[in-house]
């Protein structure tokens, strides 16, 4: 049976979007480290309305991360679907990996979201906080689960009482497991 076509969100505000966001949980890609901690997502918008992406988490208190570029996969379209582009490897920028991004929903405050892509073999909730109120939570797992999304797969990502500022604790350079999830291999 053909799946339904996703709610995508209309009108994004880029400038809104900015800024610091949390991974609460997500479909966890099986390259990602089990004792991953603190993921989250910083968005910066550049002069020429691209977006960076720096994604960041923490395993055995190391610091994993890696930079990407986001754009509207079509700029002339109101729906929220982005292309995420990052570099293989990171250190060495040879190869392209473009995934997709999809705004599933957000609040009218740009506080929490849901990401999702059309493949549905990746979702995300995101917060402006390291913390989600347990309803708003379960509301978005709920539309996740309307779109059609196996929500059997959701993994809450653990956040600290008190998350790491800037880019403390030591480099970890392997942060390959972004590509390949990003990739869904």
């Amino acid at each position: 049976m053909a799946k339904k076509t996703m709610d995508v969100v209309k009108g994004l505000d880029l400038q809104r979007y900015m800024g610091r966001w949390y991974e609460i949980a997500s479909f966890p890609s099986r390259f990602q480290p089990k004792s991953g901690e603190n993921t989250r997502a910083t968005y910066t918008l550049r002069d020429d309305g691209t977006v960076n992406v720096l994604n960041e988490t923490w395993t055995d208190g190391k610091r994993g991360f890696i930079e990407g570029t986001a754009y509207k996969a079509d700029p002339s379209s109101e729906e929220a679907k982005l292309k995420v582009k990052f570099y293989v490897p990171p250190f060495f920028p040879i190869i392209p990996v473009t995934g997709d991004y999809w705004v599933l929903f957000i609040d009218e405050d740009y506080q929490y979201a849901l990401i999702g892509q059309p493949s549905r073999n990746y979702l995300w909730i995101l917060s402006r906080q390291p913390r989600l109120d347990d309803e708003i939570y379960n509301q978005l797992v709920q539309r996740a689960k309307d779109e059609e999304y196996d929500i059997s797969k959701l993994h809450k990502t653990p956040q600290s009482e008190t998350p790491p500022e800037g880019e403390e604790g030591p480099k970890d350079t392997k942060g390959i497991w972004w590509f390949k999830s990003i990739l869904g291999k």
